[in-house]
């Protein structure tokens, strides 16, 4: 009688993700950030990285200084995972071996940046598999992937397809500069990048392509670091005018404007709350909610709303919190 069960019958369920991905690069900022972790709860990802966090010649070091903290006490809610290198970077293969040989089992995910197409990213998951297997590791760890190219792009729906991938993001910064000054750099950053056709059009792309495959989206950085607010602004526009499930963290500052901007409303819960607990009563069949009519089509829209409610950590009625996330 769970929503999940009875409501997706004969359809690929659609991947549920804390709504702001925190990205850290240095020991101290990861050590930081997994204290905030804990404060807060597993509201957010902490993405560790490898690919701008780690010096140049020490790159080996760095991935095995990010399994040890993700093998820490301090990863309390197994929500953690890390960007490797490029893959055509030479450091790709040994960050995969390093970290998922070490940590897999607790890795959260990992994230594959600067992908030109669909075969990079299958090699890569294919590489995360062996190395899994050698290490014993039973799961499939789930793979995000970065869209900041115009030939991922180009195969964005391919990319969602497939099965270990679970969110894409928008890279928009580097985006912006492949067009080598075609896209004006106000479009890095708002208002632009929300009104530049061709940042729209990747955008919209990278969400439908998301949408289709039961994806999440998850939408990138904002830069100005002075104005946490702003990256919660940028969150609701990209939320509601494009589809977004998530975002990009760059700075702690920016988590909970982050995960304000996409808790759902006191009156949206209620309302859904209302609606989804008639229905269970009613075994699923259509019921009738202030002389409106909902059957299982407005019953899915509304669980997804109290699942994005859950994990914004917005309070829930107690009846729904027992049902349906106990």
């Amino acid at each position: 009688m769970h929503p999940s069960e009875i409501l997706f019958q004969g359809e690929t369920m659609p991947v549920q993700l804390p709504v702001c991905d925190h990205y850290a690069g240095s020991e101290k900022l990861m050590l930081k950030s997994l204290a905030l972790q804990q404060e807060l709860g597993p509201v957010f990802d902490l993405t560790f990285d490898c690919e701008d966090g780690a010096a140049v010649g020490q790159e080996r070091e760095h991935a095995q200084l990010c399994a040890r903290l993700v093998n820490s006490p301090l990863n309390i809610h197994n929500r953690v995972g890390v960007r490797v290198h490029a893959p055509s970077h030479p450091s790709w293969r040994s960050d995969v071996e390093i970290l998922v040989g070490a940590a897999g089992a607790r890795l959260a995910y990992v994230v594959v940046p600067k992908a030109t197409d669909v075969v990079e990213i299958a090699r890569v998951t294919d590489h995360v598999n062996q190395v899994a297997r050698s290490a014993g590791i039973a799961r499939h760890i789930p793979i995000h992937a970065l869209v900041e190219t115009h030939a991922a792009l180009e195969q964005v729906f391919e990319i969602a397809s497939l099965v270990q991938v679970e969110c894409l993001s928008f890279g928009l910064m580097d985006f912006v500069s492949a067009h080598h000054g075609a896209i004006p750099g106000e479009a890095m950053r708002s208002p632009q990048q929300f009104e530049h056709p061709l940042v729209r059009r990747a955008m919209l792309e990278i969400s439908a392509a998301c949408h289709r495959h039961g994806k999440v989206p998850s939408h990138n950085v904002s830069t100005d670091v002075r104005h946490p607010e702003r990256a919660g602004e940028d969150a609701r526009r990209a939320r509601g005018e494009f589809g977004y499930l998530r975002k990009w963290s760059i700075h702690p500052s920016q988590v909970e404007p982050i995960v304000a901007a996409f808790r759902p409303e006191r009156q949206e819960i209620g309302a859904a709350s209302e609606i989804l607990l008639a229905a269970y009563d009613n075994s699923w069949a259509p019921i009738r909610h202030q002389d409106q009519l909902h059957d299982r089509a407005s019953y899915r829209y509304y669980w997804s709303l109290l699942q994005r409610a859950h994990a914004t950590g917005a309070d829930l009625p107690e009846r729904v919190q027992e049902l349906f996330f106990a």
